[in-house]
């Protein structure tokens, strides 16, 4: 599909009706990122959300941030167009906040981030806090310096069971996808 074949009200609709807030594809800057963070402070705070759940979707938004600008070296390295790296979106509903993230991962590093998902998806409250702790305080931090912190901090803030997906996209990447939902009365 070209440009000029975009049905662009039939695009707005859709995000009118998701109620999209914020969307963003391409190379995830610390620029943009901070960009990004001060246009999503500024929304809520429109919103006239209470200060609790502001700062567990704002908490949420900069670890979800971070894995993307962190994880977008990998994929220089690997040859991957940074205009094409990666894809966030922030919506609302009556109850929720949803946020959605996508990008490209080395293949074989799939397997032990779906285990490092599902241990922290099994984990309950206390479980995801003596985990952080131990994360912590075990030194063993990845080559992009989090150690795996940032998925227990989104999982505790949330107070949700992750849900994610892996798309092969040939044999060398997949595509990662995270969801994530942020209940506003929790």
């Amino acid at each position: 599909m070209s440009f000029k074949d975009l049905d662009i009200y039939s695009f707005y609709q859709k995000m009118e009706h998701d109620d999209i807030m914020l969307s963003f594809k391409g190379d995830v800057t610390s620029e943009m990122l901070t960009s990004m963070l001060q246009i999503m402070e500024t929304k809520l705070e429109n919103l006239g959300e209470g200060s609790k759940v502001k700062r567990k979707v704002y908490n949420v938004l900069v670890e979800c941030l971070q894995n993307l600008y962190h994880h977008r070296d990998e994929m220089k390295r690997a040859g991957i167009d940074e205009e094409s790296a990666a894809i966030f979106m922030i919506g609302r509903t009556e109850d929720s906040y949803n946020i959605v993230t996508g990008n490209y991962i080395v293949t074989n590093r799939v397997e032990r981030l779906k285990s490092r998902i599902d241990q922290v998806n099994s984990l309950d409250v206390d479980g995801l806090k003596t985990l952080y702790k131990e994360v912590l305080n075990n030194d063993e931090r990845s080559d992009r310096g989090g150690g795996g912190l940032g998925i227990i901090d989104i999982a505790r803030k949330s107070k949700q069971k992750l849900v994610y997906d892996f798309m092969e996209v040939d044999d060398k990447y997949s595509f990662f996808s995270l969801y994530i939902k942020i209940p506003q009365n929790k």
